[in-house]
C-alpha cells in the first residue's frame, strides 16, 4: 500500500499539493437466524483516495483499481475535476511530517479468524440460549492503511476487530447481548447467549407503565447511542464552527462524574493510528470531570476555529465534518454488587441497579433521530428489555417506551447518579467506529409515549 501511495504522488507530478490514502479492508461475516447459520460471506477491498490542491482549487477522487491504468485514471480525473471547481479559499494545507504513536491495536488471531472460529461462537451462543430462538451475527474485520502526501508525511498502520451481536426470543420478547473487541478471545458466545436468553425470558408478560420522567439505569448498549450522537453532532468541529453543536469549551456542561475521551490507541480503542489527512491519532479529552474541553477537528475546521487538528478527519467527510471514531466514557469507581452469568442485568450495571429505589432498567435505544442538533434533543424507542426497579431489585418487565430527551441535559451537573465500574465496547452501525461505555444511572429520562401511543 505504501508503494501505491508513492506511485500516485509520482503521477500527480510537481507543483501540486496532494495526499493519498490507501486502505485495505477485509470483512468476514457469519449471520444466523432461527438458531442456524444462514450466511457466511467475506469481502476484501483495496481503495485509493486522492485529494489534491492545484491552482487554488481542491478536488478528490477514489478508485478500487490499483493497476497502473487505474491509478493513472484516478489522477487524470481528479486533476480535471480541480480545473472545473471554484477556488478554495479555505484550503488548510497538508499535514506536515509527524510520527505516529503505534501501528494500531492489532490481534493476529482476530485478523486471521476462520469461518469455523466464528461458527464456534455462534454455536456457543445458540446452545447457551437453551432452546430459545436466536438471531444475530459474528464478524471479524481487518483494516490496513497507508498515507502519504507531498509535504513529506508518510505513515501506515493496521487494526483488527471482532464483534458479536445477538438476540434470543421467548414468546415474542427479545433479549440482547453485544460486544466488540480487538481480541478474538474476548468474545465468548456462551456468555453472550446466556445473557440474551435471560433477558428474553424475563421480558415476557410485560406490563405497560404511563409515560413520564423516570430515574433510569441505562446499560452500555443504550449509553453507546448517546456517545454516537455526541460524536455525530455534539463534538463535531464543523457543527461547532457553524454554531449548531451544544459544545461550549470551558463550560461545565456535564456532571463531574463524566469524563469523555477519544482514545484510538488505548486499551479499549480500535482503528488506525492516523486519520484521513495523515494526522497522528492521540488521546483527546472532550469532557474532563464535567467540563467540556474541546471538539473534534480536521485541518479545515481547525483552521477556521484557530485551533489544531485533533486527528479526526474522515475520508470524504468534508460535507459532514470531523467525528470521533473511538469514544470512551470513563468508568466509575469499583463497586461490589456482582451478578451471576446469565442474569437479567448486565454485570456492569448491577451496582447501579442496587441503589435505585424506583426506576427503570433500559437495555437498548434504537431508531433514534435528532430533533434539534443545538440542544441535541433526540427521540427514539427502547428495545430488547425494560424492567421496573424497586428497592434495588428488578421486579417487573415493562413494555417499550418512546422517549424525547436532550442527551446533554440527561448528563448535566447533578443529573448523573452513578457511573458503572466497567466498560463494554459496542460496534457502531454507522461504519468503522466504536463506542466504549459503562452503564449510567441518571436522575431523569423523559418517556413521552408507551405501547398504546
Amino acid at each position: 500500500m505504501e508503494d501505491i501511495a508513492r506511485r500516485v504522488l509520482e503521477l500527480v507530478g510537481p507543483g501540486v499539493e496532494a495526499e493519498v490514502l490507501v486502505g485495505h479492508t477485509a470483512l468476514a461475516l457469519t449471520r444466523f437466524a432461527n438458531s442456524f447459520i444462514h450466511q457466511n460471506v467475506a469481502d476484501a477491498t483495496t481503495s485509493v483516495r486522492l485529494r489534491l490542491h492545484a491552482d487554488g482549487r481542491t478536488s478528490s477522487g477514489s478508485t478500487t483499481v490499483t493497476n497502473d491504468e487505474g491509478l493513472a485514471g484516478l489522477v487524470s480525473r481528479t486533476r480535471e475535476a480541480a480545473r472545473l471547481l471554484p477556488p478554495d479559499s479555505g484550503w488548510p494545507g497538508l499535514t506536515p511530517p509527524a510520527p505516529i504513536e503505534g501501528e494500531g491495536n492489532w490481534d493476529e488471531a482476530t485478523a486471521q479468524a476462520s469461518p469455523d472460529a466464528r461458527a464456534d461462537r455462534v454455536r456457543a451462543f445458540v446452545d447457551a440460549a437453551g432452546g430459545l430462538e436466536t438471531a444475530g451475527y459474528c464478524r471479524t474485520l481487518y483494516v490496513a492503511g497507508a498515507f502519504a502526501n507531498t509535504a513529506g508525511q508518510s505513515v501506515s498502520g493496521r487494526t483488527a476487530e471482532v464483534a458479536m451481536d445477538g438476540i434470543a426470543r421467548a414468546n415474542g420478547a427479545d433479549g440482547l447481548a453485544r460486544l466488540s473487541s480487538r481480541r478474538l478471545s474476548d468474545v465468548d458466545g456462551a456468555v453472550l447467549g446466556a445473557r440474551a436468553a435471560a433477558k428474553a425470558r424475563a421480558s415476557t408478560d410485560a406490563v405497560e407503565l404511563p409515560p413520564g420522567r423516570y430515574e433510569v439505569v441505562l446499560e452500555s448498549s443504550a449509553v453507546a447511542d448517546i456517545l454516537q450522537n455526541f460524536a455525530l453532532y455534539g463534538f463535531n468541529g464543523k457543527s461547532y464552527n457553524e454554531r449548531l453543536a451544544f459544545a461550549e469549551p470551558g463550560a461545565e456542561q456535564f456532571d463531574r462524574a463524566i469524563t469523555l475521551v477519544d482514545d484510538t490507541l488505548g486499551e479499549s480503542g480500535l482503528g488506525l493510528p492516523f486519520d484521513a489527512e495523515g494526522t497522528p491519532k492521540r488521546r483527546v479529552a472532550f469532557v474532563s470531570a464535567g467540563v467540556t474541553e474541546q471538539v473534534a477537528h480536521d485541518r479545515r475546521t481547525a483552521a477556521e476555529a484557530g485551533a489544531a487538528s485533533t486527528g479526526h478527519a474522515i475520508a470524504g467527510g468534508g460535507s459532514f465534518g470531523p467525528m470521533p471514531a473511538s469514544m470512551l466514557l470513563e468508568p466509575g469507581p469499583a463497586a461490589g454488587a456482582a451478578v451471576e452469568p446469565g442474569a437479567v442485568v448486565d454485570p456492569a450495571a448491577a451496582p447501579l441497579v442496587a441503589s435505585v429505589e424506583r426506576g427503570l432498567l433500559v437495555t437498548d435505544l434504537w431508531y433514534t433521530r435528532v430533533l434539534d442538533p443545538k440542544s441535541l434533543v433526540v427521540t427514539g424507542l427502547t428495545r430488547n428489555g425494560v424492567w421496573l426497579i424497586e428497592n434495588g431489585e428488578i421486579t417487573t418487565p415493562v413494555r417499550n417506551f418512546r422517549f424525547t430527551q436532550s442527551y446533554p441535559q440527561a448528563l448535566a451537573p447533578g443529573a448523573v447518579l452513578g457511573v458503572g465500574p466497567s466498560v463494554t465496547t459496542v460496534p457502531d452501525g454507522w461504519g468503522p467506529a466504536w463506542r466504549t461505555a459503562p452503564a449510567l444511572r441518571l436522575a431523569s429520562w423523559n418517556f413521552t409515549g408507551g405501547a398504546s401511543g
